[in-house]
C-alpha cells in the first residue's frame, strides 16, 4: 500500500471568479503567471487554467505540486505573489481545493491566505506524477 505524505504528490484546484468585464484583464494575468511558474518551479508538475463551461466568469487553476516543499516554493514565487494581489482587482471569488496528504505545516501555511478551503486526504491508491 501506498505512503502519502508531504514528500508525494497532490492536486489543488483554485476556483476563481472574475468581475464582470475583467475577463480578457484577467486572462493576460493569467498567463504571464502561468509563463513565469513553468520557467521557475520545477516541483510544478501541472498547471493550467480551465474555464467554466456553465459560467464565463468562472475559472479553476488546476495544478499538481511534486511535493509540499514545491507548495511552498509556489507560493513565495514573487510572480504568484503579484498575481493574487492583482486577483483582489479583478476577481471577486477564490477558494482552493486540495485532493492528497499534506503535513499540518503545508496545511498552514495553505490556511494562512484566509481564503476557502477544504482538504481531502488520501486514503488508499497510487500515483504515477
Amino acid at each position: 500500500m501506498a505512503v502519502f505524505n508531504q514528500t508525494t504528490p497532490f492536486m489543488l484546484l483554485a476556483r476563481i471568479h472574475v468581475k464582470l468585464g475583467c475577463v480578457d484583464a484577467y486572462l493576460e494575468l493569467a498567463q504571464a503567471t502561468d509563463a513565469a511558474v513553468q520557467r521557475s518551479e520545477p516541483g510544478m508538475i501541472h498547471h493550467t487554467f480551465d474555464q467554466d463551461p456553465d459560467d464565463p466568469l468562472g475559472f479553476v487553476w488546476s495544478e499538481v505540486y511534486a511535493n509540499d516543499a514545491a507548495f511552498s516554493a509556489h507560493v513565495s514565487n514573487p510572480p504568484v505573489q503579484d498575481y493574487l494581489k492583482k486577483h483582489a482587482e479583478l476577481g471577486d471569488g477564490f477558494s482552493i481545493e486540495v485532493y492528497g496528504t499534506v503535513s499540518d505545516d503545508c496545511k498552514k501555511l495553505m490556511a494562512s491566505f484566509g481564503l476557502p478551503l477544504k482538504i481531502f486526504e488520501t486514503k488508499l491508491g497510487y500515483s504515477r506524477v
